[in-house]
């Protein structure tokens, strides 16, 4: 369109140019004064064309200038837009590197504690190294379980028999005593958990039946004394799970029939651990209640027996009350027709008085 107007332009001062030489030239020429008035028309034809075409220019870049400044607008608020939305999520993820940071902090701390527990957790086996320190814990574990389950009547720890032999506790029950020692074999339980090959765990898997034994023995030969109040049977408590997973696993080195838990069992000790001891005790805690019923039942039926002595004197008292009753009515009816046969007899003889005293003074 420029390039249009430019040629137009020039058309246009190339004809004014003409036109003003050409007039001195030829000022007589009638047709060199048409063309000039052709010019003329041209000239005013291309003034008006331009002045629309400048005109619809304008518009048309009015129209481009609103669309651009619509643009620039729109361009403008996604800019806007997008600038909050990453300073919100520059703000999100200061507060999650922060948080992270704490997170961190938080993990630093626990994982020292853990270093610490791993250290407290080291020192504890050290000192469980010594038999009687193992022995001392489960003694503790042992009167810590029967403390939440029983009735401090019901047991007791320590318990000494007449020859001074001490056991760890007895449970007290109405026909005797269950004497109960904590054993914690764990030396030759780690040889045996801690064996690299099989030969050498049947090794220590032997010597660790073998402790076993000698511990169901001792208890057997110790403990077990029905003339002092004991039942024939006494529980072997260990302290550990695992450790008494391995105990009642059948001893392969003395075949299926030789087992440790066939062999306690002859010896009428039972081993039972955390969980199954819980067991017995809560059967034995009902046993218990069942014995207390009864005794408040008997308890019961004797108080109805005397309330049944009671009654008894009362209705025999009240009898005797009633015989009496009975008997004053008796004498009461008695008494009373005496009384009206009286009132009759004196009735009879006022009258027979009233008849004589009107006959003598007539």
């Amino acid at each position: 369109m420029e390039i249009i107007i430019s040629i137009l332009l020039g058309i246009l001062i190339l004809l004014i140019l003409w036109n003003i030489f050409g007039a001195k030239r030829h000022e007589t020429d009638p047709a060199l004064s048409l063309m000039q008035q052709e010019v003329q028309n041209l000239r005013q034809q291309l003034s008006e064309n331009l002045a629309v075409n400048i005109q619809t220019i304008n518009q048309q870049l009015s129209n481009v200038t609103s669309q651009v400044n619509n643009q620039l607008n729109s361009v403008t608020q996604q800019i806007q837009s997008a600038t909050g939305q990453l300073g919100q999520r520059m703000d999100n993820a200061a507060r999650v590197v922060g948080d992270v940071k704490r997170d961190l902090g938080e993990l630093s701390k626990a994982t020292q504690q853990v270093f610490d527990v791993g250290k407290d957790i080291a020192s504890l086996q050290e000192i469980l190294r010594s038999p009687k320190l193992r022995g001392g814990l489960g003694e503790l574990f042992l009167g810590d379980l029967l403390a939440q389950i029983l009735p401090p009547t019901n047991y007791k720890l320590q318990y000494a028999f007449k020859d001074g032999t001490r056991v760890d506790a007895v449970i007290q029950l109405a026909n005797g005593l269950v004497p109960i020692d904590s054993k914690f074999p764990l030396e030759n339980f780690k040889r045996l958990i801690e064996s690299p090959t099989d030969e050498e765990r049947k090794i220590n898997k032997r010597k660790f039946a073998s402790d076993v034994k000698k511990h169901i023995d001792a208890i057997a030969n110790q403990y077990i004394q029905p003339d002092e109040g004991t039942f024939n049977f006494a529980l072997m408590y260990i302290p550990a799970e695992n450790v008494y997973y391995e105990t009642i696993i059948k001893d392969e080195s003395f075949g299926e029939e030789k087992g440790i838990a066939s062999y306690a069992f002859v010896k009428r000790v039972i081993p039972v651990s955390p969980n199954s001891f819980y067991a017995y005790l809560q059967t034995i805690l009902l046993g218990l209640k069942g014995m207390e019923v009864s005794e408040q039942a008997m308890e019961i039926l004797s108080h109805l027996e005397r309330l049944k002595g009671d009654f008894d004197r009362f209705l025999k008292d009240f009898d005797v009350v009633g015989t009496h009753i009975n008997n004053a009515r008796a004498k009461y009816d008695e008494a009373g027709k005496r009384l009206e046969r009286f009132g009759d007899k004196l009735n009879t003889g006022v009258r027979g008085s009233k008849q004589t005293a009107v006959s003598n003074e007539q």
